[in-house]
């Protein structure tokens, strides 16, 4: 089975960067997989962030966080990144890593299978 542990949460303030890290274990990031961020906010429902489709790299984004974020892969590491710029403090959630055996662009929490425990992030004005 295919597990996942994110990395790189923290509290910013707004305009400040963080990198999440998805380690992917049992599962070569190199094949074909759709890895996945989302968040949910207390209150909130989960949210899709972006997706990167591991085989060709194509990825998938939020309009919320276009422009601002990066999902990329480092296959020697079979680890999935979230590059978060320009932070907001609607940004601040739970973000999580999720994957699903085929690559779809979906960012719907429903279509995927395998889910970490999730990082924090927070950020402050």
């Amino acid at each position: 089975q295919v597990q996942l542990a994110e990395s790189g949460g923290g509290s910013v303030q707004a305009g400040g960067s963080l990198r999440l890290s998805c380690a992917v274990s049992r599962y070569t990031v190199s094949n074909t997989f759709n890895i996945a961020w989302f968040r949910q906010a207390p209150g909130k429902e989960r949210e899709g962030v972006a997706t990167i489709c591991t085989g060709g790299g194509r990825t998938y984004y939020a309009d919320s966080v276009k422009g601002r974020f990066t999902i990329s892969r480092d296959n020697a590491k079979n680890t999935v990144y979230l590059q978060m710029n320009n932070l907001k403090p609607e940004d601040t959630a739970m973000y999580y890593c999720a994957a699903v055996g085929y690559c779809s662009g979906s960012l719907r929490s429903a279509d995927f299978r395998y889910w970490g425990q999730g990082t924090q992030v927070t950020v402050s004005l």
